[in-house]
């Protein structure tokens, strides 16, 4: 894909997916509509500016907004910093690979401590990890007790 078509097929689908006009996008920015279908067909491109306003009203990274490809990921753009990894299989010792871009993505090396949090409710039932000193930083004090300094088990 050429970059006015990945802008212009992002463009596409993060109108469609809020359920809004060309013509309501195209008034917050301040454009005609006509300006604003020729940047969702690929015909233009809107100037960085224009990209940067875009990527605001949808609430996107920029960066995301003019080189994400959704067709190939088959996942849609997620709200900035936020991001889909892919499926992780358990395997049976009970133990999950994170995705390369994961780790990269995220900074993480091997030795990093992951707190492994989880929900049992039904319905919203799942697990979460995250690093042990951002953990930590969030919750304050309450469980610093938990895990002593160098505590391997954290």
């Amino acid at each position: 894909m050429t970059a006015n078509q990945f802008i212009a097929a992002n463009i596409r689908s993060l109108r469609q997916r809020k359920q809004w006009s060309q013509e309501f996008v195209a008034e917050r920015l301040n454009v005609s509509r006509q300006a604003f279908a020729k940047w969702e067909s690929g015909a233009s491109l809107p100037d960085i500016n224009r990209c940067l306003a875009l990527a605001n009203l949808f609430g996107v990274d920029l960066n995301a907004l003019v080189t994400y490809d959704e067709e190939n990921t088959g996942v849609p753009i997620g709200p900035p910093g936020k991001h889909i990894f892919g499926v992780v299989t358990l395997d049976d010792q009970h133990q999950v690979t994170l995705p390369a871009t994961a780790c990269t993505t995220l900074g993480l090396t091997p030795g990093t401590q992951l707190m492994l949090l989880g929900d049992s409710n039904p319905g919203t039932a799942g697990l979460a990890l995250v690093a042990v000193d951002q953990f930590l930083a969030q919750t304050g004090p309450a469980f610093h007790h938990l895990f002593p300094a160098g505590d391997d088990n954290v």
